[in-house]
């Protein structure tokens, strides 16, 4: 092996991560991951039951880093309150996702989900809010200023709108929220 080679090799980071996709039933949090994951959407809606656990490994080759991530895609039905707490554990950080078309999703995530993930995580953990379904911007009753409002007041480390079915700034939210982790534990990409 060359010196060259063994630098490299020396060089080479790797970590594994669990976070957490959270918001209310039918805001598009499987379909966010599934296009993150697979690069598919999928017309049909089915709901999650209790939590869908989906490893996907993420490199940043601009840092020769590899990072596994362990995501959670928890339901949102109010019928799995009592277990979801359990799915905390261990978690680094979240992607809090609303639906820009349903307003009430939007209010959810400063009642419901962020309440929860700071009840249940160590305090450094950190999130992402996403407004997602963009593509229907007919129907669109939250404003892109509205939550960038509410990243701001929740102290989410960023904000961003996607589609899912589009695939639209769907790999950018994920690495958003990767990217902080890392520089929370003091890994410099």
């Amino acid at each position: 092996m060359s010196t060259e080679e063994a630098k490299e090799l020396e060089e080479f980071r790797e970590f594994v991560y669990k976070i957490v996709i959270l918001g209310e039933s039918a805001v598009g949090k499987t379909s966010l991951l599934n296009r993150f994951c697979e690069g598919i959407f999928n017309e049909d809606y089915k709901p999650t039951l209790g939590a869908n656990i989906i490893r996907k490994d993420v490199n940043l080759e601009e840092s020769n880093t590899k990072i596994r991530l362990i995501m959670w895609d928890l339901a949102g039905q109010e019928k799995y309150n009592v277990i979801r707490s359990m799915y905390f554990q261990g978690c680094e950080g979240a992607l809090f996702v609303y639906d820009v078309t349903r307003y009430n999703t939007f209010d959810s995530v400063k009642t419901r989900w962020l309440r929860d993930f700071k009840k249940y995580i160590r305090k450094e953990g950190v999130y992402v809010l996403i407004g997602n379904k963009t593509d229907l911007a007919d129907e669109r009753v939250v404003p892109t200023e509205k939550g960038k409002d509410l990243a701001e007041k929740i102290n989410a480390s960023h904000f961003i709108e996607t589609s899912a079915k589009l695939g639209e700034n769907i790999e950018d939210a994920f690495l958003l929220l990767v990217k902080q982790i890392l520089s929370n534990h003091g890994v410099i990409v």
